[in-house]
């Protein structure tokens, strides 16, 4: 399967644009989604699992790096981010998630360890590859 992660970040110094290729899997169970795919990075191989319900969602990377990264729509929730030199404290605030067939979409404020890291708009298409 193919997957597209599109992530854009605004910033008061502007937007950056961040796109990642990458083959992977797709799969339902117990009402939810899940997306799983790995990307290799300098650091090491990077594990992640995407997992969307109603309005709920979770991305769990783990490997070369460690992340818990919880949305609910409207609501802020805690997460982290594991690196080498410690553990950030994480809070995301959902302002949209919306999964519909070969697309999550999901936009959200990120604060990490109490600083405001701006907005953060994940997009992540997704399609069987042509056989």
């Amino acid at each position: 399967m193919k997957i597209n992660v599109k992530t854009t970040i605004h910033q008061q110094e502007g937007s950056e644009t961040i796109e990642l290729k990458v083959c992977g899997r797709y799969f339902e169970k117990d009402g939810a989604a899940f997306l799983k795919y790995e990307e290799v990075l300098e650091e090491g191989t990077v594990r992640t699992i995407v997992k969307v319900a109603s309005d709920e969602a979770l991305i769990l990377r783990g490997g070369a790096v460690k992340m818990r990264l919880p949305f609910k729509l409207h609501k802020k929730l805690r997460g982290s981010y594991e690196m080498p030199f410690g553990v950030f404290e994480t809070m995301t605030m959902t302002r949209r998630l919306e999964h519909t067939d070969g697309l999550i979409d999901i936009l959200y404020d990120f604060t990490m360890q109490g600083s405001p890291a701006g907005t953060y708009h994940l997009e992540i298409t997704f399609q069987e590859d042509e056989k």
